[in-house]
């Protein structure tokens, strides 16, 4: 695969709500969080969940999100942009809603104290903005960014 073929896309111009979605709605303001209350949101949040290493993996999500969001949002490198933050939903999903699923801990992740309900509903309501997001960034993946992008700019 070349530069040109990553970039193309076919989509319709209307991909750019999904764009921005995925970046303006959802992982810049996230990132950004992340970073500006670490403790609520970034490495605070990473420790109590039982991230490994969150003094340096709640930065560098932040700091992932906020950049890949950011590319997205305009149209750049899209499908590569897609790829750090679908890892990063999966991650999400795995450390926070397995345990809810599951109404226990699950190997280094923790249920958070304030769930109270467990089970596949609770999961389900619980990851509905993760599972959103992860599709969106599987759409992106598969698509790319649509004719009103940078992407297609450069790919004509």
């Amino acid at each position: 695969m070349n530069w040109n073929d990553m970039l193309r896309s076919s989509e319709s111009g209307w991909t750019i709500l999904v764009r921005l979605l995925v970046g303006l709605v959802v992982f810049v303001p996230e990132g950004i969080q992340k970073l500006m209350f670490a403790d609520a949101l970034g490495a605070g949040r990473f420790a109590k969940i039982g991230i490994p290493y969150p003094d340096v993996l709640g930065p560098f999500v932040g700091c992932v999100e906020t950049v890949c969001g950011a590319l997205i949002i305009l149209g750049l490198l899209t499908r590569l942009a897609a790829i750090p933050l679908i890892i990063i939903m999966i991650v999400a999903l795995v450390s926070t809603k397995l345990p809810i699923l599951l109404g226990h801990d699950v190997g280094m992740f923790h249920l958070a104290a304030d769930i109270k309900r467990t089970g596949f509903w609770s999961t389900m309501h619980e990851s509905r903005a993760d599972l959103t997001m992860l599709l969106g960034c599987v759409y992106l993946l598969i698509v790319g960014a649509g004719r009103w992008s940078v992407d297609a700019a450069l790919a004509r």
